[in-house]
């Protein structure tokens, strides 16, 4: 972040005053930006082939896709001038990609892991003896029909926070690991209406389960 906002004000300043001072041939805004632009990838890169905790992979990769090719033309003389130097990506290609794996991978884990303890606490709530929660006066289960979706939007968003390209092969692994979550939700539940009829709030349980299907859908 000290980076990035001191290349950014240390730039405009180069854009509004100091190059004026030299002539166009000495192309001087170009000079300083690509100077700062050398410093910042080899530290980006550096950072990159580190050992680097999940959330270290996100911001990185944020920096790489967004913050850095976005947020630093913002400013409208800068943007002018930054388009005539075209500076490239912090990141090799390669280098990016093994990243965005990276995170893909741990990401996908962190979604299949919190679906599977939101189905355990839900399987465990049908064995007490409690009436589901109601939900704009019909039973619903808050727990499995919105967590899930939440859940499940949640790592989609912060995937295309990264990049669209980023966002869209989340979601497309995500789709393929849905079927898997629903049909072990559909065989905890067919086990508990086959072993559970003399449970106090059977009938409501099913209700509950089958209005979770319209949220499914």
């Amino acid at each position: 972040l000290h980076m990035g906002k001191t290349m950014k004000e240390d730039l405009t300043v180069v854009a509004k005053y100091i190059k004026q001072l030299y002539p166009p041939e000495f192309n001087v805004f170009s000079i300083y930006a690509e100077l700062y632009h050398n410093y910042f990838a080899s530290q980006a890169k550096k950072n990159a082939e580190s050992h680097l905790e999940d959330k270290d992979i996100y911001l990185l990769l944020s920096w790489v896709h967004n913050f850095y090719p976005i947020d630093m033309r913002k400013d409208h003389a800068l943007a002018k001038e930054l388009d005539k130097v075209k500076l490239g990506s912090l990141l090799p290609s390669s280098l990016s990609k093994e990243l965005e794996k990276k995170y893909l991978d741990s990401e996908e884990v962190t979604v299949n892991n919190s679906l599977k303890k939101c189905l355990d606490k839900e399987i465990q709530r049908w064995k007490e003896d409690k009436e589901p929660e109601k939900l704009n006066g019909h039973f619903q289960s808050e727990l499995l029909g919105i967590f899930v979706i939440q859940s499940m939007y949640s790592g989609q968003k912060r995937a295309q926070d990264i990049s669209r390209a980023v966002g869209e092969e989340l979601s497309q692994r995500l789709w393929k690991e849905l079927p898997a979550f629903l049909t072990s939700y559909r065989d905890a539940f067919e086990d508990f209406k086959e072993k559970s009829k003399k449970h106090t709030y059977y009938k409501p349980i099913l209700i509950a389960n089958v209005n979770n299907c319209w949220n499914f859908r």
